[in-house]
């Protein structure tokens, strides 16, 4: 019975992690521009040329999503501090592009270099801001990709989201709880 239960919550906690981002997935440009820029890096004559741009694509722009749910506190953000974050990844990887082409592996070490300083300066970028307690202009909310404008820190969050696809979320989330109420219900009459 008891793996009946996980078995029944699994799609409740998979519902909770859909559509959970990070500050660097929240700009689909920013996400366009590194892709182009890693596959401008790469030579086209590079066996696994595509899986391996695909893997280090993956890697480098789910890395603030790692960071900053690996403590809740470091959610928040100011837009400013994002776009500088963005700006000094970019200027990364053109210095890279100017270097001269020494191998696969010396680029994958080249790139773990540049992700594991990333992954330090959104550290300390999100703890540095968490500690703030005033800050002007929008602030960004590294895990739903909303703006939270500064008159909206009155204790609690204001949204600026699409209506619609907060509506969708909600009737979402309403049906999977129906379905998993209707399955556990068959589950205890029989």
């Amino acid at each position: 019975m008891g793996d009946l239960w996980l078995l029944l919550l699994l799609p409740l906690s998979l519902e909770a992690l859909h559509g959970v981002k990070g500050c660097l997935e929240c700009d689909p440009k920013f996400i366009e521009d590194i892709r182009t820029v890693l596959t401008n890096l790469v030579p086209s004559e590079v066996p696994g040329r595509n899986q391996l741009l695909e893997r280090q694509f993956k890697e480098t722009i789910h890395l603030s999503s790692k960071v900053s749910h690996g403590n809740k506190m470091l959610r928040v953000l100011a837009v400013q501090k994002v776009v500088k974050l963005r700006t000094w990844l970019k200027n990364e990887f053109y210095r890279l592009g100017n270097e001269t082409w020494k191998g696969v592996f010396i680029f994958q070490g080249k790139l773990l270099e540049i992700r594991q300083k990333l992954e330090s300066e959104v550290k300390e970028t999100l703890t540095a801001f968490s500690e703030v307690v005033v800050t002007e202009g929008p602030v960004l909310d590294c895990w739903t990709c909303l703006r939270i404008t500064t008159r909206c820190f009155r204790g609690e969050y204001c949204r600026e989201e699409d209506p619609r696809k907060a509506e969708q979320r909600e009737i979402t989330l309403f049906l999977v709880l129906l379905a998993e109420a209707g399955i556990l219900a068959s589950a205890v009459l029989l």
